[in-house]
C-alpha cells in the first residue's frame, strides 16, 4: 500500500512539471521561469532621487609643444656622447644640450688644412711658371719678327742683287715667316696649357676649401644647442641591445660614453609653459562631458594638491581597441589646466574627475541592470514568479547608476540575465539578491 502512495506522489509531481513546462513554453515570449531558488538572479529597486553625472578617469600629462634634438648628419660612423644634461633639467635657448667627442672632425679639419695650403702652393707654382714662359715667348716672338722684317727688307734689294742672290732672300723671308707662324702657335700652347694648370691646381683649392668648410661645420655640430627654452626629456637608446628590439622591450636612456648613430633622437626638448592633458572616456559616458566643463585634477606625482582646469575638446570618433577583453570604444579628450606649478612635467599621470552636475527628482536604477538588444536597452522587471523584458530609455547616467523612463518606482530589475544558462544551485552558490545596488 504504501508503494501503491509512493508511485502517485511521483506521478503527479511528474505531471506538475510538464505543466510547469508547459505554461513557461506559453509565456516565453514575455517571461522567463526563475530558476529553483529565487535569490539566485540578484535584483535592485528603482528609486526615484538625485544622479551625480560626476566622471572619473585617468589621464596624462603631455606636451604641446616639443622639439626632439637629434645626433647630426655628419658621416656613416657613430658618435660617442661626452656630456648630457640629465631628464628634468630647464634649459634657456642657445644653451648646449649634448655634445660629441670631436676628435675624428677635428683630424679631418687638420687634414683639409694642409691640403688646402698645398694647393695654394701649386697654385702659386703655377701662376708663376705661367709668368715665366709667358716672358719667355715674348722675347722669341720678338726676335722672329724682327727676322720676318729683316728678310722683308732684304727682298726689297733684289732688283739691285743677282738672282741667285734673290732667291736665297726670297727662301729666307719665307723661312722667317714660317719660324713667326710656329711660335705664335707655341704661344697659344702655352697659354692654354698653363690656364689648365692654373684651374687644376685651383680645383683642388676649391676642394680642399669645400673639405675643411664641411669639417668645420661638422665640428660645429658636434655641440648641439637647444632651439628654445624648455625641459630635457632623455629619450630610450634603441641601440642598446645591439639592434634588436620588440615592442614593450625595456631599454635604458642615453647616457654619456654611448655610441650614437647619426639620425637617432637623443633628447627632446619640451615648452613647460604649454601642457594640455589628455583622457580618454568610455562610450557611455561621452554624453556626459562637454568642451567647456570644469575638471578636478589630482596628479600622482604631487600628492595633496587638486589642480583645477576645463575641458578644451572631446573627440567625435570612438576609439577601439582590439585585442582586448573590452568591447567599448573610447573618445580622446583633451584638458586645459588653470593651475601652474613648476613642478609640473610631461608624462605625469593623474585621477580627473569631470564636474557634471546632477539631475534631481528622476528615476534611476543601476547601470548593470541595462541590458543592450536588438540595439535598445532593456532591463528585466520582476513579475511573480517570472521576469518580464521591458524597453527602457535612458535619460542620463553616471559611473553606477543610469536616470530612465518606462519604469515605476519600487520595481524590482535584475542585474543579471535571466535567460542565460546558469549552473545548478547545488554546484556554486548564487550571489544575494541585493548585491549590485547601491
Amino acid at each position: 500500500m504504501a508503494r501503491i502512495k509512493r508511485r502517485r506522489i511521483l506521478i503527479w509531481a511528474g505531471g506538475g512539471i510538464v505543466l510547469a513546462a508547459g505554461i513557461g513554453g506559453v509565456v516565453a515570449s514575455s517571461r522567463v521561469t526563475l530558476p529553483a531558488r529565487s535569490d539566485e538572479v540578484p535584483v535592485a529597486e528603482v528609486k526615484r532621487g538625485e544622479i551625480d553625472l560626476k566622471v572619473h578617469t585617468t589621464g596624462e600629462l603631455r606636451a604641446s609643444h616639443s622639439i626632439m634634438l637629434t645626433a647630426p648628419a655628419v658621416g656613416g660612423d657613430a658618435l660617442q656622447l661626452t656630456r648630457l644634461l640629465r631628464t628634468g633639467q630647464f634649459v634657456k635657448k642657445d644653451d648646449v644640450v649634448f655634445e660629441f667627442d670631436p676628435s675624428e672632425q677635428l683630424y679631418k679639419l687638420e687634414q683639409n688644412r694642409s691640403e688646402l695650403q698645398q694647393a695654394e702652393q701649386e697654385i702659386a707654382k703655377a701662376q708663376a711658371d705661367d709668368a715665366v714662359l709667358a716672358a719667355e715667348d715674348k722675347v722669341m716672338l720678338l726676335k722672329d719678327r724682327y727676322s720676318v722684317r729683316r728678310a722683308e727688307l732684304d727682298v726689297q734689294k733684289n732688283e739691285l742683287v743677282s738672282k741667285i742672290d734673290a732667291d736665297k732672300n726670297e727662301l729666307a723671308l719665307a723661312q722667317a715667316k714660317r719660324v713667326l707662324e710656329e711660335q705664335e702657335k707655341d704661344i697659344e700652347s702655352h697659354r692654354a696649357s698653363g690656364q689648365a694648370a692654373t684651374y687644376l691646381a685651383q680645383e683642388k683649392y676649391n676642394k680642399a676649401k669645400l673639405g675643411m668648410d664641411q669639417a668645420q661645420q661638422n665640428l660645429d655640430k658636434m655641440r648641439v644647442k637647444s632651439p628654445m627654452d624648455g625641459l630635457v626629456s632623455i629619450q630610450k637608446n634603441e641601440n642598446a641591445s645591439g639592434g634588436f628590439f620588440f615592442t614593450g622591450m625595456s631599454l635604458p636612456d642615453y647616457h654619456e660614453g654611448d655610441q650614437v648613430q647619426p639620425g637617432s633622437s637623443i633628447v627632446q626638448i619640451v615648452d613647460s609653459q604649454g601642457l594640455d592633458l589628455t583622457a580618454k572616456i568610455g562610450e557611455l559616458d561621452r554624453g556626459n562631458v562637454q568642451a567647456g566643463q570644469p575638471v578636478e585634477v589630482a596628479f600622482d606625482a604631487l600628492p595633496g594638491r587638486v589642480f583645477h582646469g576645463t575641458v578644451k575638446n572631446v573627440g567625435g570618433m570612438s576609439v577601439r581597441q582590439f585585442f582586448t577583453n573590452n568591447t567599448n570604444g573610447s573618445f580622446e579628450v583633451s584638458i586645459q589646466l588653470a593651475d601652474e606649478d613648476p613642478r609640473l612635467r610631461s608624462g605625469f599621470t593623474a585621477d580627473i574627475v569631470f564636474l557634471g552636475g546632477s539631475k534631481k527628482n528622476v528615476l534611476y536604477l543601476p547601470r548593470q541592470a541595462l541590458f543592450l538588444k536588438d540595439g535598445k536597452h532593456i532591463v528585466y522587471v520582476r513579475r511573480g514568479n517570472g521576469y518580464e523584458q521591458r524597453e527602457v530609455k535612458i535619460q542620463s547616467q553616471s559611473e553606477s547608476r543610469a536616470a530612465i523612463d518606462g519604469l515605476e518606482e519600487g520595481d524590482k530589475v535584475a542585474l543579471v540575465d535571466p535567460t542565460a544558462p546558469r549552473k545548478a544551485a547545488g554546484n556554486s552558490s548564487a550571489p544575494g539578491a541585493n548585491e549590485g545596488t547601491p
